[in-house]
């Protein structure tokens, strides 16, 4: 007997009993165990009998469903043989992938062989001229389907779910389902995301075979297959738009219920896969603060009726600007600083699948109380339910598409690579069936299809097609690296930062100027490690005092960046994932580095409301044009700093000084020694009257003086140039006249720079009318 559930939304506020079995039970087998390695600390909560027992899909519920996670049979066969093993090598535990611990095999498949699934499973009797869909998940990367013995279907395409109608090839008693999985991982040329044959570094463990649940469902004979849910904040409605499946005669009509709570609130119909548009006769938005989520149920009347129960969220993302005229991003047109975590997804346990649904809700709870309203979804996608638990918390999402590597645009490129033809193909037929798989959850509120030039191609043309595709929300240029003018996000990775891309309040079309990743501060922590060396940060600290005070400095620098018009930053990262222990809780999430009330703290006043301000550079750096500068590699006289100090045996050189292949340096002046003192005299026509910047690239230590007074010290380096606040104190040394800027930068090893500027932020004059 299947399950039966309430057919109203008051159902997704509550956990779904597992389903009764159809076929064999599978209770533990010991041949199955957990693998090696670290655990999670909901790994004890796994039920190897009834895994993510879950309904898996809470966009589209039926009443009745078979869930058939558990202990399958499983063998590695040579990929050249397409016929299925005579003897299966053991039991893996669905839905995680082979090379996990949870799956209880972790063993790699290689690009030459072939995994084969194998479990019994009994239809229900009374499909009373219906038939029975077999839903998966995920399967990464290439399946085939068997059903008795008959084939029933192949998938392409490692993220995405797929159903199959296998009604034909069933019999009376027990049936016999068997799945053919091929992952050529890196050897191929699909979107693999992080996944490497040979991980390392940011590259990680590769996930193959069949990731996300798997499960029955019977339906009508005409039933309803997808639904595509549009909300329109502007007039107050919602749309709704069904596609049906399976055959069969006679008149059919969608009738749809909009609930708050148990209330029906507005009622619409239509003819099947039409738009129906239902309007509101009151609104309650979504945000992050306030996560209000109408239930949806949509019939289709007529013979063999079928029903499926849903959800929606009244909300609309744009770009929009402030009283000066900058691009900011706007929720329900209100202008609301994004701010997240980069988050990657990855369990130590379970690689791509977290161990239990608690799991996946806890990340996202753990985000909220640490402030962050936004989460970066990094080149993965997630199963249905991490985008419920988004939806049903109030978190931002800004959804990336899974990585591939069949082309690199480097960093500086001009020109987009050549992308061959079937690999393009197989690129854009999995983007778009991301945007379907998603498009319902109001928590997205942006696409993000190239990240740092991996894959990318045709960047325009993609941007541009996905904003036809789907206009209800923002579009981001490539994240990090080779932007290409187009997107609404202008988007910069700056480690550890902050940084930003200087904003045009007359540039059209307009963009956002967007911190699509900064941060990266590293703390391994011992008995919380995937491995015993090796690990990394951007930066990597001893202890987490050390790390705190760095990252209450990062945060304290990006709201003088929010008043020039930075609009999002995203922070790297929501956890530890193999060696990078640069996360705010461990891999295992059994330690929260920095405590959440601390950095709710920290965050509060990044959404506060801002005075738009604007640089007025008082002493340019070399970023963009060379700029001259008195230096010597020798320790100078006492009084080097001071403004009347004799500086004519100093050499003339031109910034920014360091070595070539320092990460963002700007070499004009070859300097390799280990120290380097500076001096340069600059007029201003009036002493400042507000808030003071150093503009700062430093590799390594450097001292800061301005008119013989230490204003500043930079210590560790830095890979790109910073703004660095000035104490207000410090603004009483500057005069009308001439004035010097003095430096002191120490090298210990590796590249070596240094290049400092200075600016004065004043406040941004209003925009004029029709601006």
């Amino acid at each position: 007997m299947f399950n039966v559930r309430l057919a109203t939304l008051t159902i997704l506020a509550l956990t779904l009993p597992p389903a009764t079995p159809v076929g064999v039970t599978q209770p533990g087998d010991p041949e199955w165990k957990i693998g090696s390695g670290l655990l999670s600390r909901f790994a004890g909560d796994l039920d190897p009998a009834s895994p993510l027992p879950e309904y898996p899909r809470p966009q589209m519920v039926r009443d009745r469903w078979e869930n058939l996670n558990g202990l399958w049979d499983y063998a590695l066969t040579d990929g050249a043989v397409p016929d299925p093993p005579e003897r299966y090598e053991g039991r893996i535990l669905v839905p995680f992938a082979i090379e996990s611990a949870l799956s209880g095999v972790q063993k790699p498949l290689g690009p030459d062989q072939r995994l084969w699934y194998r479990r019994s499973f009994r239809p229900p009797v009374d499909l009373a001229g219906g038939s029975l869909l077999l839903h998966f998940g995920a399967v990464d990367w290439h399946c085939e389907v068997f059903v008795n013995g008959q084939s029933v279907g192949e998938h392409t395409g490692g993220y995405d779910p797929f159903s199959l109608e296998i009604t034909e090839a069933l019999k009376a008693g027990d049936n016999e389902l068997v799945v053919a999985v091929r992952d050529p991982t890196t050897d191929g040329v699909q979107p693999v995301g992080k996944q490497r044959l040979k991980p390392e570094g940011i590259w990680y463990t590769p996930v193959s075979g069949i990731w996300q649940t798997v499960w029955l469902e019977p339906v009508p004979a005409r039933f309803i297959s997808d639904l595509e849910i549009t909300p329109n904040l502007d007039r107050r409605s919602v749309t709704v738009e069904t596609e049906i499946g399976g055959t069969g005669q006679g008149d059919l009509k969608v009738e749809i219920v909009v609930l708050d709570g148990e209330t029906e609130v507005a009622l619409g119909e239509g003819a099947p896969g039409a738009a129906i548009e239902v309007t509101l006769p009151e609104v309650k938005t979504w945000s992050p603060a306030s996560p209000f989520l109408y239930g949806l149920k949509v019939t289709l009347a007529g013979p063999h009726q079928d029903s499926v129960t849903s959800y929606f969220g009244m909300r609309k993302i744009a770009l929009g600007t402030d009283e000066a005229g900058v691009t900011r991003l706007f929720l329900n047109d209100q202008p609301l600083f994004q701010f997240g975590l980069l988050d990657q997804g990855w369990w130590p346990d379970g690689l791509y699948t977290a161990p239990t649904d608690e799991a996946l809700r806890y990340d996202i709870e753990v985000t909220k109380q640490m402030g962050f309203n936004l989460a970066r979804k990094h080149v993965k996608v997630e199963p249905a339910r991490w985008y419920y638990w988004a939806d049903k918390l109030g978190l931002l999402v800004w959804q990336d598409f899974p990585a591939s590597f069949a082309v690199n645009a480097a960093p500086n490129s001009q020109r987009d690579p050549e992308l061959a033809e079937a690999s393009r193909d197989i690129w854009r037929h999995e983007y778009r069936a991301m945007l379907d798989y998603l498009g319902n959850h109001p928590s997205i509120v942006a696409w993000i299809p190239f990240n740092e030039g991996w894959g990318q191609h045709d960047t325009n043309h993609v941007i541009e097609w996905t904003r036809k595709y789907d206009s209800t929300r923002l579009i981001g240029g490539p994240s990090g690296w080779a932007d290409r003018g187009m997107g609404d996000l202008h988007d910069m990775h700056s480690y550890p930062g902050p940084s930003m891309f200087d904003v045009d309040p007359n540039r059209q079309p307009p963009r956002a100027s967007v911190l699509g990743e900064f941060g990266g501060l590293g703390l391994p922590l011992e008995g919380h490690l995937w491995q015993p060396d090796g690990n990394w940060g951007y930066r990597t600290f001893k202890t987490r005092e050390e790390l705190e005070g760095r990252y209450e400095q990062l945060i304290g620098d990006l709201r003088p960046l929010i008043r020039q018009g930075l609009a999002a930053a995203v922070y790297t990262q929501t956890t530890d994932v193999e060696g990078e222990v640069n996360g705010l809780l461990t891999y295992d999430r059994k330690v929260i580095k920095i405590d959440p009330e601390r950095l709710r703290g920290l965050h509060a006043p990044l959404y506060e409301p801002v005075e738009p301000a604007e640089r007025f550079v008082l002493l340019a750096t070399s970023e963009e044009q060379p700029q001259a500068w008195l230096y010597v590699t020798e320790a100078p006289e006492e009084g080097w700093t001071a403004r009347d100090f004799a500086d004519g045996a100093w050499k003339n050189g031109f910034g920014g000084f360091g070595t070539e292949q320092t990460p963002g340096a700007r070499v004009r002046t070859q300097w390799d020694g280990s120290d380097i003192w500076l001096r340069r005299s600059f007029e201003l026509p009036e002493a400042p009257e507000h808030e003071l910047y150093l503009r700062v690239h430093h590799d390594e230590d450097a001292d800061i003086y301005l008119n013989g007074e230490l204003v500043r010290q930079m210590r560790g380096y830095s890979t790109s140039y910073r703004d660095v606040p000035v104490p207000d104190a410090a603004r009483a040394l500057l005069r009308k006249g001439e004035n010097v800027l003095a430096v002191h930068c120490r090298q210990t090893g590796g590249g070596q720079y240094i290049d400092v500027g200075l600016f004065e932020l004043r406040p941004r004059e209003p925009a004029e009318a029709g601006n």
